[in-house]
């Protein structure tokens, strides 16, 4: 088996930007994208950093995807709150602009949101958030897809929201908490790599289309669909299943643009708050306290000692570090796969 090979991240940015470019994106949103998704890859996550990328430029070719930075709506704007209209345009460049005009109002007044619907797809939160915690704000983003439907209701046994993600990054005096987290028990990720390699997921997180819990992800891919549990599973999923109603009315509700209206192409609704701690009890004040709780967590005993506890992103941090010291450790096939998309555009293809 070929071994992943590192490379500079700079490198790595040159060429996705300019294979974004090619494929028809203007220069302001090839660079916002890269980065998002480059974020993605430094994090950790895999499947929604670099690997989006070949998705995300044949929907540009396929004429499914926008690509051009003035095609961004702004519907509305009082200062503090705002509303646009990505009209499927590349998501990471309308949930960046989002975070940016909330961060705006959150410089003026404390807290700024902005809420965007109709993106395209939009990748890793959590990819999002350390640029507004390194500025000492505190991040949130929260997103859907009125489209889809994959996780049932606590009780029930149709397909009705998607995971429903929330995503936060908390400043600290050291490196910043970031969490990213669905409301449901497991992705759609997972279940379609379990399918994949031919296993069982590790818990009945499934209902099939019968009402019966499973661990099989063909009883997902099935006809009429499966569904996913909602985070908690079959015992706790109430919990789950009552979050993932509030991210629903936070971003779809808020954009004006939902299930009601029966969408039939793949595009998020997001919503991102941004929080400034001196406008309350202080930043100093803030940091001091989620770093002292910091500090709790990391000290309580595990019960593993092979395994410490962890405070949420910690582990993504520690491999974002290393990549940049060290180079990008990219997998073989998705070199393959870049390069393959390289060569389409007549583009100068990586090093392998």
């Amino acid at each position: 088996m070929t071994e992943a090979k590192r490379y500079a991240v700079q490198s790595i940015t040159t060429f996705v930007e300019q294979l974004f470019e090619k494929a028809g994106a203007d220069a302001e949103v090839a660079k916002v994208v890269t980065q998002v998704l480059l974020e993605g890859e430094l994090l950790g996550h895999r499947t929604h950093g670099l690997n989006l990328v070949s998705r995300y430029i044949g929907g540009i070719l396929a004429g499914q995807v926008k690509a051009q930075a003035q095609l961004l709506e702004q519907v509305s704007d009082s200062g503090i709150s705002s509303l646009f209209d990505g009209h499927y345009l590349l998501g990471p460049y309308c949930v960046s602009r989002a975070l940016d005009r909330a961060a705006e109002g959150a410089a003026a007044q404390g807290i700024g949101i902005a809420v965007v619907r109709r993106a395209a797809h939009i990748g890793c939160l959590a990819a999002y958030l350390k640029p507004y915690t390194d500025r000492g704000l505190v991040a949130l983003v929260y997103s859907s897809d009125p489209s889809v439907g994959l996780v049932c209701a606590h009780g029930g046994v149709d397909p009705i929201y998607t995971p429903n993600p929330i995503a936060a990054g908390i400043p600290t005096r050291g490196e910043p908490i970031l969490l990213d987290v669905s409301m449901s028990s497991v992705t759609l990720g997972l279940v379609g790599q379990c399918r994949d390699t031919g296993s069982k997921l590790p818990h009945p997180v499934l209902m099939s289309n019968q009402g019966q819990l499973s661990d099989d992800p063909q009883d997902f891919f099935s006809s009429p669909q499966g569904s996913i549990l909602p985070l908690g599973g079959q015992a706790f999923g109430h919990k789950g299943f009552a979050l993932a109603i509030l991210v629903e009315a936070l971003t779809s509700g808020l954009a004006g643009h939902g299930r009601k209206d029966g969408p039939q192409q793949w595009g998020a609704s997001a919503t991102a708050v941004v929080i400034d701690p001196r406008f309350f009890g202080g930043l100093q004040a803030f940091t001091d306290e989620t770093s002292f709780l910091g500090q709790l967590i990391l000290a309580s005993r595990p019960l593993d000692p092979e395994r410490p506890v962890r405070l949420p992103g910690q582990a993504g941090l520690r491999l974002r570090r290393q990549a940049l010291e060290q180079g990008v450790s990219l997998a073989p096939t998705l070199v393959d796969d870049l390069n393959q998309l390289a060569r389409q555009l007549q583009l100068k293809a990586l090093a392998q």
